[in-house]
């Protein structure tokens, strides 16, 4: 037992920090006038002086995992994995059977024997997998990382700035400025960790909704393969009131066509990736904004944090670097998606009877979206709803009619190539456009190459007959 609960929090935070470190925080707490009993709230241990052994250790080991992932202004990703196994477990995550295995298996073939007839890029290498939704979450969560992480750095420091500046303003905050170093580090921690949680939220919502690892149009897996999530794909069939088979069918084929798209054009997910963390990396955090919110948060209550992260303050500002970034991602995610749903149209067409159908609901989930991407809107600005997915559609379809399969995804080739955003605007002048466009550079190389052989401004021949004339004194002045 332990009368003071302050010693309580001074020997863990000593577990965790060191002695000297430990005793600075107490310090700075005290000083601020901070109850000691909000820390126990966190955990739901209760009164910390009347704490077991046992149950001090526990808080300690929660205190660990709250703080020692989140030092130096950086989100606690351990904190949000574990939030976001624990919300795709929260209504069941039952289990893959070998039947649900080999159905999973059997669509992804199949699939791949039907895209050879839509497209020439072969099949992706690497597994077919039936995933769980606790499987989606932790393969797809290294990408999420690397998705997130810019404008999550720079909004935990924004937060835990204002954090810092509010114990400034407790009583007694001079005395807690001699300690604020380890309070600092405390409140960054607890920064990170709130992100974290966000996130952690977030991507574990989405993991309850997606379907296969490319649901969101991002290339959620490092490596190559397909997969996936029968649970999901049980649950997307039973809202649609759809047959489960044809269902699955379907997605297969959307997966299976996403993944020869990425596995074969080998700058798409390195662009697509890079596109989002500039648009991530520029944006500017409203520290005033951020501030206003804090101001009306107790620093040491973890749920109004979660709260005023909801209230969307960290909302991007609406700069032209943000609106340029911000078009070439939504441009690329509207290719893909488009060639996508043109690939999987051709695919199906002499299969599926539903297939019609199924793409109308497909594109209408996508617009609509959910409380998941509605989180992630709020934290980093980042939709999954790219814009002219029609337009990229419509586009891939006439480049198919006139040009060929192999032709159509010619334009996959280089980043060059690619259909520009003002080229979406207007589909059906695109080829009418390139044609001009090279026709253009066609002419300028001509009268490059004339220009360095002397000939530029001569018709054809004219060169010739002008040294001729020369030759034989016909150019040269009267009377000489």
């Amino acid at each position: 037992m332990t009368e003071d609960p302050f010693d309580a929090i001074e020997q863990m935070l000593a577990a965790m920090f060191g002695p000297q470190m430990a005793a600075d925080a107490v310090a700075a707490l005290r000083a601020s006038g901070v109850d000691p009993e909000r820390l126990a709230q966190m955990s739901g241990m209760g009164d910390l002086s009347r704490l077991t052994p046992a149950q001090l250790g526990g808080l300690q080991a929660q205190l660990q995992q709250l703080f020692a992932g989140a030092g130096g202004g950086t989100v606690n990703w351990a904190m949000g994995q574990d939030l976001a196994l624990r919300t795709v477990r929260g209504d069941a995550d039952p289990v893959i059977t070998a039947a649900d295995a080999e159905r999973i298996r059997d669509a992804l073939a199949v699939a791949d024997l039907w895209l050879d007839a839509a497209t020439d890029f072969m099949p992706a290498p690497g597994p077919r997998e039936a995933w769980t939704r606790s499987k989606w979450v932790e393969r797809t969560l290294p990408v999420w990382k690397e998705v997130c992480a810019p404008v999550a750095d720079a909004a935990t420091s924004a937060l835990a700035d204002a954090l810092e500046q509010q114990i400034n303003r407790l009583p007694d905050s001079e005395a807690a400025a001699a300690h604020m170093g380890a309070l600092g580090k405390l409140m960054r921690s607890m920064a990170g960790t709130a992100f974290g949680l966000q996130l952690g939220q977030a991507i574990g919502e989405l993991g309850r909704q997606a379907v296969a690892a490319t649901d969101v149009g991002l290339p959620l897996m490092r490596e190559s393969g397909t997969a996936l999530v029968p649970t999901n794909v049980a649950t997307f069939a039973a809202e649609l009131e759809a047959d489960v088979e044809q269902v699955r069918l379907f997605l297969a084929v959307r997966e299976a066509a996403a993944a020869r798209l990425y596995a074969h054009v080998p700058w798409l997910r390195s662009q697509l990736l890079a596109a989002v963390e500039a648009y991530t990396r520029g944006i500017v955090i409203d520290v005033e904004a951020v501030e206003q919110a804090v101001a009306q948060v107790d620093p040491n209550d973890p749920e109004a944090i979660r709260r005023a992260l909801e209230s969307g303050m960290f909302s991007p500002q609406d700069t032209a670097a943000q609106k340029e970034a911000l078009e070439n991602l939504e441009t690329l995610l509207a290719l893909v998606e488009g060639w996508v749903e043109v690939v999987t149209a051709r695919a199906l067409a002499p299969h599926l009877p539903l297939a019609v159908a199924l793409r109308e609901m497909v594109r209408r989930r996508r617009v609509q979206g959910g409380p998941a991407e509605q989180v992630f809107a709020r934290l980093i600005g980042l939709e999954f709803r790219p814009r002219r997915v029609r337009e990229a559609a419509r586009l891939w379809e006439q480049l198919g009619a006139e040009l060929g399969d192999a032709d159509r995804d010619a334009f996959w080739r280089h980043p060059d190539v690619v259909p520009t955003a003002a080229e979406l605007a207007n589909p059906e002048d695109f080829l009418t456009m390139r044609r001009a466009a090279q026709d253009m550079d066609a002419q300028m190389d001509a009268d490059l190459a004339s220009l360095l052989d002397g000939t530029l401004g001569y018709a054809d021949g004219a060169k010739d007959a002008d040294a001729g004339n020369s030759e034989s004194g016909q150019d040269r002045p009267e009377g000489h």
